[in-house]
């Protein structure tokens, strides 16, 4: 069942395309990795499919209801506690039983025990769960994530996969951005490649370069379609 559908987005700064015509489509339960150098797109993709960038013009569709975003840096209020953080997007998602909402949602994001600390008193890792708390309040179909383990150590970042993990197995798309190779492989069902704007490849990472570990086939993939454009012109 699809959860999220981006139809021919096209985003413009001027005359360079920030997004040239991407599509794609999220089905509950699916892992979704948007990978791709430094000013492909990625970030654009992920904050206009959260509604925080307006397309200039195509569409997102949330067939499966709600969404849920988590931006980089966590969007956490420092001074306030774990549940005062959690409680307070419950009251602007106008979630029915606060209380209890919040109380779930730490036992799920395993942070029960630091309910009364404030969130600029919390590691890395544990500010970074409870920005994903915050984005799952209202219950979303779908998890849209901008590099969510850019800034955790290795433990940390295990902790983290393990929660995004459980969450797909409960039926949520997960969508996220990442420079990892190794995330890539871990974790995604599916990898998603955009460079200058385009999507350049949308299935199963394993796909994209037969017999090779991802970051060498997702290297040389990038390298043969530059070659291409290069030497032909617009590639088709």
């Amino acid at each position: 069942m699809p959860v999220l559908e981006g139809r021919d987005l096209v985003k413009r700064y001027d005359e360079r395309a920030a997004l040239d015509h991407v599509s794609f489509v999220v089905e509950a339960g699916e892992s979704v990795a948007i990978a791709g150098p430094n000013g492909a797109g990625k970030t654009t993709l992920l904050s206009m499919l959260a509604g925080v960038t307006t397309p200039d013009s195509g569409s997102v569709e949330l067939p499966g209801g709600k969404l849920g975003w988590v931006p980089q840096k966590a969007a956490v209020y420092q001074k306030l506690t774990v549940r005062e953080n959690l409680e307070l997007f419950a009251r602007l998602e106008k979630v029915d039983d606060v209380f209890g909402s919040a109380t779930r949602m730490m036992d799920r994001i395993e942070l029960a025990h630091r309910a009364s600390d404030r969130a600029e008193d919390l590691s890395g890792g544990m500010r970074q769960r409870l920005s994903i708390g915050m984005g799952l309040i209202a219950d979303p179909a779908v998890l849209l994530l901008d590099e969510p383990s850019a800034a955790l150590d290795p433990l940390q970042r295990e902790r983290l996969w393990e929660l995004l993990g459980s969450l797909a197995d409960s039926g949520i798309g997960i969508v996220f951005s990442t420079h990892s190779a190794g995330e890539v492989e871990g974790h995604a069902d599916r990898v998603i490649i955009l460079d200058g704007g385009k999507l350049l490849y949308d299935g199963a990472p394993a796909d994209i370069g037969p017999g090779a570990h991802f970051e060498l086939a997702f290297i040389n993939f990038l390298r043969a379609r530059r070659a291409h454009v290069n030497v032909g012109g617009d590639a088709e």
